[in-house]
């Protein structure tokens, strides 16, 4: 892969110069080499990703919790359906579906219809979860998925019917796409990246760890420690921060160093 690093704003007075880190895939590269990596796709054709603070759950540890298992109890009787993308009708009624829900949660113009139509004919939408009421006979929701089998499934976008609301319809499919692919023997799900507290329900699955910017952690007291710390102006980046050392690497610069999944090769 190629980098390509990208700047944001410098801070002169303490010597900050930020880079957004981008990488390129090269010739023969797949997906999953990038997802391990700590990236995402910032492409919907997959020619480039982002490196963040991605959130994914390593499914051989999970196993469903009491608080999984309620969410479940809660979405009973809607069952859902794995489909390649190829073979999923969109039709008015998913567009209108999927653009009211985008409009209310996003907000107006955020996902557009021409936005909308290219995630769903885009690479990074290979197959969708398709979710149904039993009882009602309608379609209640749908989730946009990347996956590399086995090692890759992104949970992307998600729409779902807001009538649903108070039965976490929301979180029992994320809750279901962690289980089914679980069940299925897939190593890792995707789960976006987590850079607040509101996103810190993705980590509500045994197995859950995040990309600190050296490797995977799977202390979610580290991810906390980072969320609060970014509600302050910081005056030190991470890895200067004694605070931040002391608590998860004993003090000791060289235990991310060592940790670090990139190597340069020359």
């Amino acid at each position: 892969m190629k980098l390509l690093f990208s700047e944001a704003l410098p801070d002169y007075e303490r010597y900050i110069f930020p880079y957004a880190i981008w990488a390129f895939p090269e010739a023969g590269e797949m997906p999953h080499e990038f997802f391990e990596r700590g990236f995402l796709p910032s492409s919907k054709e997959l020619e480039r990703y982002y490196l963040c603070r991605s959130v994914r759950v390593r499914l051989e540890s999970f196993s469903p919790s009491s608080e999984n298992r309620r969410i479940l109890r809660k979405g009973k009787g809607v069952t859902f359906k794995l489909i390649p993308r190829e073979e999923f009708l969109f039709t008015e009624a998913w567009k209108d579906f999927c653009l009211q829900y985008a409009g209310l949660k996003f907000g107006k113009e955020v996902m557009n219809e021409e936005r909308l139509t290219k995630l769903l004919n885009s690479k990074t939408t290979s197959h969708l979860l398709v979710f149904h009421d039993a009882a009602t006979g309608a379609d209640v929701g749908l989730v946009t998925l990347f996956l590399e089998k086995p090692c890759v499934a992104q949970y992307y976008y998600s729409f779902y019917d807001l009538n649903y609301q108070q039965r976490n319809l929301g979180m029992y499919m994320m809750t279901s796409a962690v289980d089914f692919f679980a069940k299925e023997n897939w190593r890792f799900i995707y789960l976006g990246s987590c850079y607040s507290q509101n996103a810190f329900y993705k980590t509500q699955f045994s197995g859950a760890e995040f990309f600190n910017g050296a490797a995977w952690s799977p202390n979610l007291d580290e991810l906390k420690y980072l969320i609060n710390r970014t509600q302050n102006h910081q005056t030190t980046h991470l890895f200067e921060a004694q605070d931040y050392l002391h608590r998860f690497h004993d003090g000791d610069l060289a235990k991310p160093v060592e940790a670090s999944i990139f190597r340069l090769k020359t």
